[in-house]
């Protein structure tokens, strides 16, 4: 089972992915804040999904953060954000891909089994 670390503040969206996921054999772990993957206080996952707009820091700078790790600075973090400009900023980032919120199921499981067809 593929394991996804989802950072969002929004409710509604965790709910959603939560049982998106779970649905289609993922395991999640959904975090409201960028305070845990910040502090490393997580288990690797197999990829990462991070909200741009996080209401203690901006999901680019977790993106950052997370491909300088010396742990695991391979392991896919894709950006997602309701602004279509975050798109070149987030692969500036180091993002593996973007999604554009709100965007269909079968894309953010197309981007996830793209980004962890490897494992």
């Amino acid at each position: 089972m593929k394991n996804v670390i989802i950072a969002d503040d929004d409710p509604g969206i965790q709910d959603v992915l939560q049982h998106i996921l779970k649905r289609w054999g993922y395991e999640a772990v959904i975090y409201s804040n960028a305070e845990p993957l910040l502090n490393n206080q997580f288990t690797e996952p197999d990829i990462f999904i991070i909200d741009k707009q996080l209401q203690d820091a901006d999901g680019l700078d977790v993106c950052r953060f997370l491909k300088s790790r010396d742990m695991a600075p391979h392991t896919p973090v894709i950006i997602f954000s309701a602004s279509s400009r975050v798109n070149d900023q987030a692969f500036a980032a180091g993002a593996d891909d973007f999604l554009e919120k709100p965007f269909q199921i079968r894309a953010l499981l197309d981007i996830i089994e793209k980004h962890t067809v490897r494992l």
